[in-house]
């Protein structure tokens, strides 16, 4: 819908996560039924809402803990195929999306710290290129659909990898186009309009291709590309409205 596109290219990012709270149960009502399945919360609708900067996804954005697909498959795996729920850990998660958030800060195995420049969810406020963190200080860290927006993103995963423990796991999601060898950037490009339609929002720097998983190896990582769609039915993607073929950063110290 039109609507939703206006909103998101019009309102600050820290107004909107602030005002959606508001909306939120509203939207969960009107829209409940048993077509769709958020496997965060396990609530079903009848549909999702559309979402996008640019190009609006139908079908996507869950009504109770507005998830999207790569939210809810980096859920899915964690929840099947990692001892994360279980184990004590301390965990480090960049920009914190509303739809882990509280369930993070109510899980009493982890050690939670949340961080940002401009999030009002940040527990600390920090520049991802210079973190005021110590060396090897976090078992976990999440740093999802960060690293595009970020101009230095060479510095800035050294600076993962250096608050990293040895032994450590990292999921770095990001906006990647696999059918894209190499990242494309270029800073000459100064107008929003044109920045969204060439690298997918205005406010990205660039659109990453295969090659940065190749990136993360040279800054130090073990990688590993999980594919864990691979793992589900056809009818488990559609109801939980994921994307097939979405690959998972996941990287160890």
């Amino acid at each position: 819908m039109r609507i939703f596109k206006t909103i998101l290219n019009t309102i600050p990012r820290p107004l909107l996560i602030k005002l959606s709270y508001v909306a939120r149960p509203f939207i969960a009502f009107y829209l409940k039924g048993n077509t769709y399945t958020d496997p965060i919360d396990g609530k079903s609708f009848r549909k999702f809402l559309p979402y996008g900067y640019e190009t609006q996804r139908d079908n996507v954005l869950s009504p109770s803990t507005l998830s999207l697909e790569r939210h809810r498959l980096l859920w899915m795996y964690l929840k099947n195929e990692t001892d994360f729920f279980t184990s004590k850990k301390s965990l480090l998660h960049f920009a914190p999306e509303q739809a882990f958030y509280k369930r993070f800060k109510k899980m009493k195995n982890l050690e939670y710290t949340t961080t940002d420049l401009h999030s009002p969810l940040a527990d600390v406020k920090a520049d991802i290129c210079d973190l005021p963190f110590e060396d090897n200080s976090y078992d976990v860290i999440f740093c999802n659909h960060v690293l595009e927006h970020i101009p230095d993103d060479t510095k800035a995963m050294q600076e993962l990898f250096r608050v990293l423990k040895k032994g450590g796991m990292a999921i770095l999601q990001i906006p990647q186009d696999l059918s894209r060898e190499l990242t494309f950037e270029d800073d000459s490009i100064t107008d929003k309009k044109e920045r969204a339609k060439i690298f997918g929002q205005y406010d990205h720097v660039r659109i990453y291709g295969r090659d940065y998983f190749d990136k993360l190896r040279n800054i130090g990582f073990k990688v590993e590309e999980i594919d864990y769609s691979k793992k589900l039915k056809s009818e488990e993607i559609d109801k939980y409205r994921l994307t097939k073929g979405e690959i998972l950063p996941v990287v160890y110290k």
